[in-house]
């Protein structure tokens, strides 16, 4: 079986044109919101690339279900890159945009909760575990690889289980995001700070044409990066320097962690000390997802803006709409809640029958 995985990892960069040095230019490189010269600002830049979590397949974590596979290799990247892109949003929130992870230095009790939640492990809210069983209501067996729809699908509903992030996930359709129905899933969740912390998955079709805006997508300081990749391999890009995508790839084997006495993670394999990945924007497959990170109704507000402003009247070719009201001749929007049942998160996904039989499916997956 090792060497089958190796072998796999090994072929991933015939399908990838990678480009680990980065290019000697004056064209400015966009790291989710933030511009950096690569000439004057190469060590900040990497301490930024550095700081995401970094998330890839793993070995010898306990079954999933019990009985299931113990390792993601080979099929498990994209809900790796779930995990990413979600994991940005929960650093957004507790940690801000600005934090830095020193691989020396003390960190936040934030910080350790967030990888917490991630980690290998049955009661892990995010974790390969609930993933992979959740992703059976979506129609995928455990072990099979997911697109960006689904993982999409899949983040929004264990959300719901999330008591300390009470995160709301909108998963967009039809390529439209309505503010109407985002503003009524955030007030739902509101607290007395009036926050809004909503974040938004558009799942669209991408073309080469439309990579203005893609690339104004990244300005946004919103920006969670993007889901996709090329058949059956997923990558999470996190930025771009002219027509080349800068992304993290999870398609590396690490050993499984366990947390120590204390709740305290050995976090040094979570973040990658490589320069960052390139890959030309043309080699992308058109089906993938975008993610934004609004914790605040101003923040929501300054992010539509910017779409109306950079997005929709400077592209003729939009890769989504943004529109007012819900469309009348949509299914009707119910903003998406939590059963009631008496029983913890983890145990009842593991159960996923009674749970979809409620779930009102209304996502369109674009082909």
């Amino acid at each position: 079986m090792d060497t089958f995985l190796a072998k796999y990892e090994n072929q991933i960069n015939v399908f990838s044109e990678l480009l680990d040095e980065l290019p000697d230019t004056e064209e400015p490189l966009w790291i989710l919101g933030q511009r950096y010269d690569v000439r004057a600002e190469k060590s900040e830049l990497l301490s930024d690339v550095r700081s995401r979590l970094w998330f890839t397949y793993r070995k010898k974590f306990s079954p999933i279900g019990g009985t299931g596979p113990s390792s993601d290799a080979g099929w498990g990247c994209m809900l790796r890159c779930g995990q990413m892109i979600l994991a940005q949003a929960l650093v957004c929130w507790h940690l801000g945009r600005e934090w830095r992870w020193d691989k020396d230095g003390r960190h936040p009790e934030e910080y350790r909760r967030i990888l917490h939640c991630f980690l290998d492990k049955k009661d892990s809210c995010y974790s390969i575990h609930q993933m992979a069983q959740m992703g059976v209501g979506e129609g995928k067996l455990v072990g099979e690889w997911y697109g960006p729809n689904t993982i999409a699908q899949v983040l929004k509903k264990l959300a719901l289980f999330d008591d300390w992030n009470s995160l709301a996930v909108y998963v967009s359709m039809d390529n439209t995001v309505v503010i109407e129905d985002i503003s009524d899933m955030g007030g739902s969740l509101s607290t007395s700070t009036s926050v809004l912390p909503v974040h938004m998955m558009l799942n669209i079709s991408f073309s080469f044409l439309s990579f203005y805006s893609l690339q104004e997508c990244f300005k946004m300081p919103q920006s969670l990066g993007v889901l996709g990749g090329k058949p059956n391999l997923a990558y999470y890009f996190i930025g771009f320097i002219g027509e080349e995508l800068i992304y993290l790839d999870p398609h590396t084997t690490q050993l499984a962690v366990e947390s120590e006495a204390g709740g305290a993670v050995d976090d040094q394999s979570y973040h990658c000390n490589r320069s960052p990945h390139r890959m030309k924007v043309t080699s992308l497959d058109p089906s993938v997802a975008l993610g934004f990170f609004c914790k605040t109704e101003e923040d929501f507000d300054s992010w539509c803006g910017l779409v109306q402003q950079e997005i929709l009247r400077k592209s003729r070719l939009r890769m989504f709409e943004l529109v007012e009201k819900h469309p009348p001749h949509w299914p009707p929007f119910v903003p998406p809640t939590k059963p009631e049942v008496h029983t913890t998160g983890a145990e009842f996904i593991e159960s996923t029958d009674k749970l979809f039989e409620s779930e009102e499916e209304f996502e369109i997956l674009n082909v």
